[in-house]
């Protein structure tokens, strides 16, 4: 999927996967399960779930390819980051949250810093499938395989086209347990705005470092 797809749906405003409020799986899981104070949310849009995790007490470092989505988010929670390039990629700093604007493919482990877990509602279910195993493959090298909560859709009707893409079970077993211990959650049915073009499922995975 190219760039450029998503830069048209921010510059268009066509950006029905944004929630306007705080991932409720998220809210429901996230406490339970003791992920440490520094969290990494990949391809984070202005998502307001980065102010909810800040608001627990974790530093919040989000990636986000367009920088429409970046500065939507510090604006409208009335946050005025610092900005400074690196290379290709542009840093935002505002207290407790920083947002690396750019390729997540140009992002680096030093770069990126230390961190104690991943959040991932939008990443994974976002790129096809020709995308994913590299995707997969880069967070757990970035992260150096810090746990994470994940959140995917399994659609019933097969020919339903995303994003967000429809990520079967199997499929997050095949991407992840090399590095991880995965375990399902929970699984309920599809809510909100994709109920008006398929039905199906929402999964939310618990993936801890695997310890051989």
């Amino acid at each position: 999927m190219e760039a450029s797809f998503w830069h048209e749906r921010w510059t268009s405003g066509r950006i029905a996967f944004h929630e306007g409020a705080p991932n409720a799986l998220l809210v429901k899981h996230w406490p339970a399960l003791g992920m440490g104070r520094r969290v990494f949310v990949p391809l984070c849009g202005k998502a307001v779930d980065l102010i909810w995790l800040a608001a627990q007490g974790h530093d919040v470092v989000g990636a986000e390819l367009d920088p429409i989505a970046v500065e939507a988010f510090y604006a409208e929670n009335g946050l005025t980051p610092t900005r400074t390039q690196h290379g290709e990629l542009t840093l935002f700093e505002a207290g407790e949250i920083s947002i690396w604007q750019g390729d997540i493919f140009a992002l680096t482990a030093e770069r990126l810093g230390p961190v104690d877990a991943v959040f991932d509602r939008a990443a994974l279910v976002a790129l096809p499938a020709e995308m994913r195993v590299s995707y997969a493959a880069h967070c757990a090298a970035l992260t150096h395989a810090a746990p994470q909560l994940l959140i995917t859709y399994e659609y019933a009707n097969p020919k339903m086209k995303g994003p967000p893409h429809s990520v079967p079970a199997d499929e997050v077993q095949a991407h992840y347990t090399g590095a991880y211990d995965v375990r399902e959650l929970e699984r309920c049915d599809i809510s909100g705005p994709l109920t008006t073009r398929t039905s199906g499922s929402e999964a939310v995975y618990h993936l801890a470092r695997r310890i051989d």
